[in-house]
């Protein structure tokens, strides 16, 4: 059975301008979704955390008005409950052999902002994973992680990548753009990648040589079919 990584953020909070602290974690349908789908495609999915930490799920993911309804809702948290065991103890983050995996997934939500954009190991495997050509995906906040992928020579390795992620627009119309120290599509675009922003809340994914980007929550799915469809492809 082929291995896929899920790296998933370890973060419970998120720290605001005014320095307080806001609640957060992993989007459940994020990682519900194309954990999901590349189970029923047959593929094996290991999740993996900084530190081997239990992620947190956002809560206000898990709201029916969040997913599109009650019953959305609960079918995310019924998912989410079977992988209980696979969430309480994930493989350590520092301990990833990259070889063992056919495709690497960073889904998103808040969390990614607080300790993947910072995080030194995971840009490693990032930068790495890159290299192999084997497929990458980062999904809404998840392109954060990239921030902190370096080279050798302190270069950033996606500059000049087409990708997309949870933009300014629709960080405002969720009443965070001025809450927040520093925004996603600004970074990236600093950093110098090709920043591609479609309708806000549309489903939009964009791919890149081998590495794919989700916009939102709304391109989970179809996120995780092209790694699916690009894996089968060979």
């Amino acid at each position: 059975m082929t291995a896929i990584l899920f790296v998933v953020t370890g973060a419970d909070h998120w720290t605001l301008a005014d320095g307080t602290l806001h609640p957060t974690g992993y989007w459940a349908e994020e990682l519900a979704t194309p954990h999901r789908l590349f189970r029923e495609a047959g593929f094996e999915v290991t999740i993996a955390t900084p530190g081997g930490v239990a992620p947190t799920v956002d809560a206000v993911s898990l709201a029916p008005e969040s997913t599109g309804g009650k019953e959305q809702a609960d079918a995310i948290a019924a998912y989410l409950a079977a992988l209980r065991a696979d969430l309480e103890n994930p493989v350590k983050l520092e301990e990833v052999d990259l070889d063992a995996y056919a495709a690497v997934l960073y889904p998103g939500g808040h969390g990614p902002m607080e300790d993947l954009a910072v995080d030194a190991g995971s840009g490693r495997l990032l930068t790495a994973a890159l290299d192999s050509g084997k497929p990458l995906a980062v999904l809404c906040h998840a392109p954060a992680a990239l921030l902190a992928a370096r080279r050798e020579d302190g270069s950033w390795p996606f500059a000049g990548y087409r990708m997309t992620g949870f933009t300014n627009t629709e960080e405002t119309a969720a009443g965070f753009a001025d809450k927040a120290t520093w925004l996603l599509e600004d970074r990236l675009v600093e950093l110098g990648a090709d920043f591609q922003a479609a309708a806000p809340f549309s489903e939009h994914v964009v791919a890149d040589r081998n590495l794919h980007t989700g916009q939102n929550p709304a391109s989970s799915a179809r996120l995780a079919r092209n790694l699916i469809d690009a894996l089968n492809r060979g």
